[in-house]
């Protein structure tokens, strides 16, 4: 059985979207790339005001509401029917809820071939990124840093804070089957 989907999980800022297009360019085939960047980019604005939506808070912790949930769930359920209409999908995710979320895409992908990565990067280093982006909410980086891999289990994973995307892509390339 190939390889359908791989998930790469990590923190903001851990350079996972880096490694994801590098990973675009190694692999022999064509791979989608998804993530949950576009699912909240695909939503509408309202969502971010909405108590079962998504806050970034100040501080930066994410919080997510029922309704928020609800269209995470038809998302990542149409991510594994692209899989198995023929796509293969790479997919940037950050799980908030460790373990649960990584059951969530699980249930979802079913008997898909899946490779499960987890992007580590020292909490310092993906904070002095998020910094230098500017586009996300300082204090994302710290706070996700650890806690979105508490109890997930992964066939490979790969730390970026001093190893290049690139290196990075070629190390899980090296498992797509």
């Amino acid at each position: 059985m190939t390889t359908r989907v791989i998930i790469l999980n990590g923190g903001s800022s851990s350079g996972k979207s880096g490694i994801v297009r590098c990973l675009q360019a190694v692999l022999p085939d064509p791979w989608l790339a998804l993530g949950t960047d576009t699912l909240v980019e695909a939503m509408p604005a309202s969502m971010r005001a909405a108590d079962g939506g998504i806050e970034f808070a100040a501080d930066g912790e994410v919080v997510v509401g029922a309704e928020f949930r609800r269209l995470e769930a038809a998302w990542i359920a149409g991510v594994a029917a692209m899989a198995r209409a023929g796509a293969r999908v790479v997919v940037d995710e950050v799980f908030l809820g460790g373990a649960y979320s990584q059951r969530r895409w699980q249930e979802a992908l079913g008997d898909l071939r899946v490779l499960w990565v987890g992007v580590r990067c020292d909490a310092s280093v993906a904070a002095g990124r998020e910094v230098a982006r500017g586009d996300r909410t300082v204090g994302m980086a710290v706070a996700q840093a650890e806690l979105v891999h508490q109890g997930v289990v992964y066939d490979v994973q790969v730390d970026t804070t001093r190893t290049e995307a690139l290196d990075c892509a070629r190390a899980i390339a090296a498992r797509v089957e």
